[in-house]
């Protein structure tokens, strides 16, 4: 198994950046498919991102296309969200989460094992 903590959340001004990062522990990281997830109040989890083991793939929900990068390094271990251009909209709490082998699609929450605690991200028009 493996244990993720998520950081990098903040409030930034509309049109802001951010770089949301995601520690691994315990088991191989490389093993597992990784995911961005987010949260915003009285809404259900949504899908933001995936990537493949390799770090090759990546996936996004069409609204953050163009906005959003995923990346991972699997030597130094982080998973990271780069966040540019921000609104209001994108105010959530952000999770990251992970499946051993093949990715699932972010569309199925429920198909990743093992979530962090979550990182809040707050934008102020």
């Amino acid at each position: 198994q493996v244990q993720l903590v998520e950081s990098g959340g903040a409030s930034v001004q509309a049109g802001g950046s951010l770089r949301l990062s995601c520690a691994a522990s315990g088991d191989t990281y490389s093993s597992y498919c990784m995911a961005w997830f987010r949260q915003a109040p009285e809404k259900e989890r949504e899908g933001v991102a995936r990537i493949d083991t390799g770090g090759r793939i990546a996936y996004y929900v069409d609204s953050v296309k163009g906005r959003f990068t995923i990346s991972r390094d699997n030597a130094k271990n982080p998973l990271y969200l780069q966040m540019n251009s921000l609104k209001p909209e994108h105010n959530a709490m952000y999770y990251c989460a992970a499946v051993s082998g093949d990715c699932n699609s972010i569309n199925r929450p429920y198909a990743y094992k093992y979530w962090g605690q979550g990182t809040q991200v707050t934008v102020s028009s």
